[in-house]
C-alpha cells in the first residue's frame, strides 16, 4: 500500500496543468450543484415565507356558515352561527402552535351613518397581546396580517375603540379624511368615531370600516363572539398524504395519520385547530396552499434539472482531460504493462489520482457553492439559505461518481492500450 501511495503522490506531481485543469472542472460542477441542491432543500420555507407574506393561509369559520360556504361556494359570513373570542388562546395551544405566525378575529356587522347611508363595519384585533397557556407572550392582530396595506395615517391600538380605519373607496364615498369624526351604527347603538386612519389594500376590504373587536360587538350586541378567524401559518408544502389527510383524515393508516399529523402541513394544523375550538371549521386557503405547492414543484424541477447538467458536464470534462492524460503517459504506462502490472492496478492508480484531484475541486467547490447558494437566496428570497446538512454526504456521493464517470473512458484506452506498440513506437 505505501509503495503505491508512492507511485501515486509521484505522479500527482507530474502533468500540473492537467491536473489543474481536472480540479477546476471539479469546482466549476460542484459549486453549482451545491448551491442548487442547497437552495432547492431550502426553497421551500423560502416559497412558504413569500405567500404568507401576502395574507392568512388558513380560515376558521363556524361550522354552519362553513358549511353553507362549500355547498354554494360562496363567501358567506351572515348565516346566524358564531366562533367564541374566549377560544381565541387556544390556537396558540394546538400541537403545532409555533407554525402559527399571526392570527385575527373578524366580527362583520351592518350598520348606517346617521345620514342613513350603509357601512360595512368590521370588528377585529390591531395589535392584540396576551399570554398563552403555555407562559408564551402571544402579539398578533390585523396590523401583522395585513402588512402590505398601504396606510394614511396610523393603525390604532386595541384600546382605542373610538377610532376606525376606513378602506379607500368608503373614504372617498362618504368624503371621510383622516382626523374626521363620523358617526355610524346599529338600530340598536350608535357612536361617535374619529378616522385614525384610510388604507388602500387593492381588494373588496377597501369598502368596510374597521374598528376594534370590542367595538363591533357593542354595535351588534354580540359580545364575546366572532364571525371568522384569519391564520397564518408556516407550513410544510402539500403532497400526496397530505392531499389524501384533507379529503378524509379517518381514511389513513395508523403510520400515515401519525406522519400527516406530526408534520406542519395546512391541512393538518387546519385539523389541529377544529380540535381545540368549539363549534368551528378550519380549512386552508386554497389559492394560496395550492399555490405553494406548484411554484415549488416547478423551482425544485428546474434546480434539479440544473444540477444532473452540471454533473453530466463536470463529468464529459474529466473524461477527455483524463484520457488526454493517460495518451500523454502510454509510455510510462506500457512499461507498467511490460514488467507485469496489471490493468487493474494501473486503472486503480488512475483513478486513486483522480479522486484526489477531484476531492480538492470538490471542496473548492463546495466552499464556492455555498456562497453561490446565499446570493442566489438574497436576490431572489432576500434572506440567506440554511445549508442542510444532508447536502454534505450527497455532494461527496455526486463527486465520486463524477470522478469514477469521468475516468471510464481513460481506464477503456488504458485496458486495450498494447505495451508492445506503444515501446516500439507505433
Amino acid at each position: 500500500m505505501f509503495f503505491f501511495l508512492c507511485i501515486v503522490f509521484r505522479a500527482l506531481g507530474r502533468q500540473f496543468k492537467a491536473r489543474l485543469m481536472i480540479a477546476l472542472t471539479v469546482a466549476l460542477g460542484a459549486s453549482l450543484t451545491t448551491s442548487m441542491l442547497a437552495v432547492m432543500l431550502d426553497v421551500g420555507d423560502k416559497v412558504n415565507e413569500e405567500l404568507t407574506s401576502y395574507g392568512a393561509n388558513i380560515e376558521i369559520l363556524p361550522q354552519s356558515v362553513a358549511a353553507v360556504s362549500s355547498l354554494y361556494n360562496i363567501d358567506n359570513t351572515t348565516t346566524h352561527g358564531a366562533l367564541q373570542e374566549a377560544d381565541l388562546p387556544k390556537i396558540k395551544e394546538i400541537f403545532w402552535s409555533l407554525a402559527i405566525t399571526d392570527f385575527s378575529p373578524y366580527l362583520y356587522v351592518p350598520a348606517a351613518t346617521r345620514d342613513g347611508a350603509p357601512v360595512d363595519v368590521v370588528g377585529t384585533w390591531w395589535k392584540k397581546t396576551f399570554i398563552s397557556a403555555t407562559g408564551e407572550k402571544v402579539t398578533t392582530g390585523t396590523a401583522n396580517l395585513r402588512d402590505w396595506w398601504q396606510l394614511d395615517g396610523k393603525l390604532p391600538s386595541d384600546d382605542d375603540d373610538n377610532l376606525v380605519v376606513a378602506g379607500s373607496r368608503v373614504a372617498s364615498l362618504m368624503g371621510w379624511k383622516v382626523g374626521d369624526k363620523v358617526n355610524f351604527g346599529t338600530e340598536s347603538q350608535a357612536g361617535d368615531f374619529q378616522v385614525a386612519a384610510i388604507f388602500t389594500s387593492g381588494d373588496d376590504e377597501e369598502n368596510k370600516v374597521f374598528t376594534t373587536l370590542k367595538t363591533a360587538q357593542d354595535l351588534s350586541n354580540r359580545a364575546g363572539q366572532v364571525d371568522k378567524i384569519e391564520v397564518r401559518a408556516i407550513t410544510t408544502p402539500e403532497n400526496e398524504l397530505a392531499k389524501r389527510a384533507a379529503q378524509d383524515p379517518s381514511s389513513l393508516s395508523a403510520q400515515d395519520w401519525e406522519t400527516w399529523y406530526c408534520t406542519s402541513y395546512v391541512s393538518s394544523i387546519a385539523y389541529q385547530l377544529e380540535e381545540v375550538m368549539h363549534n368551528a371549521s378550519a380549512k386552508p386557503v386554497r389559492q394560496i396552499a395550492e399555490s405553494e405547492g406548484v411554484i415549488l414543484e416547478k423551482i425544485q424541477l428546474i434546480m434539479l434539472m440544473v444540477a444532473v447538467l452540471a454533473t453530466l458536464a463536470s463529468s464529459l470534462g474529466i473524461a477527455n482531460l483524463v484520457t488526454a492524460s493517460v495518451m500523454e503517459r502510454a509510455k510510462e504506462i506500457g512499461v507498467m504493462k511490460a514488467i507485469g502490472a496489471r490493468n487493474f492496478a494501473i486503472a486503480g492508480q488512475i483513478v486513486t489520482e483522480t479522486l484526489i484531484v477531484g476531492l480538492v475541486g470538490g471542496l473548492v467547490g463546495f466552499a464556492g457553492g455555498f456562497g453561490l447558494a446565499q446570493l442566489v437566496g438574497y436576490l431572489v428570497f432576500q434572506s440567506s439559505i440554511n445549508m442542510r446538512p444532508m447536502v454534505i454526504p450527497l455532494m461527496a456521493l455526486i463527486i465520486l461518481a463524477t470522478v469514477l464517470v469521468g475516468s471510464l473512458p481513460a481506464i477503456r484506452s488504458l485496458v486495450k492500450l498494447n505495451p508492445t506498440e506503444v515501446l516500439h513506437g507505433r
